[in-house]
């Protein structure tokens, strides 16, 4: 091995990857890691060089000072790899690089894990070491992946004419839903600002403003739980367009989708199909179903309508059939009945479909032959099949048997493509208070079905609840990507929906003058939505973990393992903003 400093070529020429037989002569110059190191002889050595790209064999003659992650530069010629030595799994496996220099650019400790990717690390390890995490191939492909889907969603976005534009970070606090992340203002002590939870009130302005068609990649923080798809900090392409219908702000949103699908696949994606909440809950238990497998939900309730089985004697009963899985054991339906509990179901009646149609269940001997004869058409039960169903309040059988049908059946998260799906018309509110004034669904700001508006004048809670909302979101393969909806712009509508939620005027002024001030002076019809960067790459990456596509991710707990935070303020800064902090909790 030569140590230079100096040489005529320039410190790289190529990229390790990009290298193959049509470069085969070229002397060519090569910066990157030191990968795997194999001796050859007493003086010979292996090396797999690897940078962004990809790796590359050099042959180096003296390598016994490099060592695992050592930055190198490589000069050498390209040339054929001898006969029996191709290696088809590397994409330079034809080639080496031979009659080596090789300059030490920095030396590196043994790696706190392998970069290797065959060896499995810790998730904790990984994030307190991102710096080396970062350079394994899984990493790289994710995050150049995130780029071009970033790339190709601008590109869209301008395509039909929507301008980006940067909304503030510090913002007022204002009710979204989840908690804010505050910042003391260190010039008005006692005061705080607020990180946005979505720019939501910002682009609407922008409408009032003439912008007509905005859109941003915007950074939204909200402090609550995290799990796989979730994280404190994400990013969004958020957009809202003046004088557009909710089937107008779908094809721009279709379109933006289609254009990340194409920069991450080379496929498109032509159409969406529409399904109403209702229908995605009454046959998927979810309003945000995965439907690239079988096993809907079945409305059963007909059928034990006259039933003298007391279990079964309640407003809904459903059913879904698991193909093939008659074979289950006593104690694993033991299991899955404990977990339908979990998931709030008073019982679980499991029933096995034997050769010739019979249907064998402990319950079987309390029902009447056309009861077990409608369930097994009902749900098209064959010989070999495992039902399962369940008798409640609808809203509680939908939300089990969904639960469950996910638990029995749902395949890898981009196994079978992509599945899109807009969920349309959600109800605009989800329940009651125990004063009796509705809980909205989405914000106060959501416009309601215009088939719907009479209901808001009844004193009926069942109308009020039956109210449709012009809101939509996004699903695919069963995760929400996003939601938007059509504005309400019109101050009459606005101030029906306020009273209904029992907001004073002098509430909402507090809550929402700035909007509300601003909708005096010429609000234009606007709609928008807003879906989720993090979680869209992380499907077409085929994650099932969003931090897998984020570069500095958080682990569940909240916490950073490569920088510690959060972390206390030392006392200066404390009174310096005019904070003081409490004793832990006992």
């Amino acid at each position: 091995m030569t140590d230079t400093s100096h040489s005529a070529l320039p410190m790289r020429t190529d990229m390790c990857g990009e290298l193959s037989a049509n470069d085969v002569g070229r002397r060519v110059s090569l910066c990157g890691w030191v990968g795997r190191r194999r001796e050859h002889g007493e003086h010979l050595a292996f090396v797999d060089l690897r940078d962004r790209t990809g790796y590359v064999q050099c042959v180096v003659d003296g390598a016994h000072d490099l060592r695992s992650e050592y930055v190198i530069r490589v000069t050498g010629t390209v040339r054929h790899r001898p006969e029996g030595t191709v290696n088809p799994n590397l994409s330079t496996g034809e080639i080496e690089v031979g009659d080596c220099e090789v300059e030490i650019l920095s030396v590196a400790e043994p790696p706190p894990f392998p970069v290797d990717e065959r060896i499995d690390t810790d998730e904790t390890i990984r994030l307190r070491h991102r710096y080396v995490d970062l350079r394994r191939d899984r990493m790289q492909r994710n995050l150049r992946l995130r780029a071009r889907v970033n790339s190709a969603i601008r590109r869209a976005m301008e395509e039909q004419d929507f301008v980006e534009i940067e909304t503030p970070m510090l913002i007022a606090s204002t009710p979204e839903g989840a908690r804010d992340f505050v910042v003391p203002a260190r010039l008005k002590p006692g005061s705080f600002y607020a990180l946005p939870q979505s720019p939501q009130l910002f682009k609407q302005l922008c409408m009032v403003g003439g912008i007509d068609r905005y859109y941003q990649l915007a950074r939204c923080l909200r402090d609550e739980d995290l799990r796989a798809d979730r994280q404190f900090e994400f990013i969004q392409l958020d957009a809202e367009a003046s004088f557009a219908s909710q089937d107008d702000v779908l094809a721009f949103i279709t379109h933006a989708v289609s254009a990340a699908v194409e920069a991450a696949t080379g496929d498109t994606v032509s159409d969406i199909p529409r399904m109403t909440w209702l229908e995605a809950q009454e046959r998927f238990g979810s309003d945000k179903p995965d439907v690239r497998f079988g096993m809907e939900l079945v409305e059963l309730t007909e059928v034990f309508a006259a039933t003298g089985f007391n279990a079964f004697k309640a407003p809904c009963v459903k059913g879904i059939r698991v193909p093939g899985a008659a074979d289950t054991t006593r104690n694993q339906l033991d299991a899955l009945t404990d977990t339908a509990k979990r998931y709030g179901a008073k019982g679980l009646v499991w029933m096995k479909v034997e050769e010739g149609g019979t249907i064998s269940s402990p319950v079987a001997k309390f029902l009447s032959e056309p009861e077990l004869s409608g369930i097994a058409e009902a749900l098209e039960a064959k010989a070999g099949d495992l039902l399962l169903l369940v008798a409640d309040e609808r809203d509680a059988v939908r939300h089990v048997l969904g639960l469950l049908r996910l638990e029995l059946g749902r395949p890898p998260v981009n196994e079978g493509g992509f599945q899109f799906l807009w969920i349309v018309d959600f109800p605009l509110f989800e329940g009651l208070d125990e004063s009796g004034s509705p809980i909205p669904a989405h914000h106060a700001f959501t416009m309601p079905h215009v088939d719907d508006m009479h209901l808001l004048d009844s004193t009926s809670g069942d109308d009020l609840l039956a109210v449709r909302s012009q809101s939509y979101d996004l699903v695919v393969n069963g995760w929400e990507l996003g939601s938007g909806s059509v504005r309400i712009h019109r101050g009459d509508v606005q101030s029906k929906i306020f009273g209904l939620l029992g907001i004073t005027p002098d509430e909402a002024q507090v809550k929402f003058g700035f909007l509300l001030d601003a909708f005096r002076y010429g609000a234009p019809p606007h709609a928008g939505f807003a879906f989720g960067i993090d979680r869209l790459v992380a499907i077409l990456a085929g994650e099932e973990n969003i931090r897998e596509v984020i570069a500095f991710p958080k682990t569940q707990s909240g916490a950073d393992p490569l920088t510690n935070a959060p972390t206390p303020l030392e006392p200066e800064q404390l009174a310096e903003l005019g904070l003081r902090t409490l004793p832990p909790k006992a």
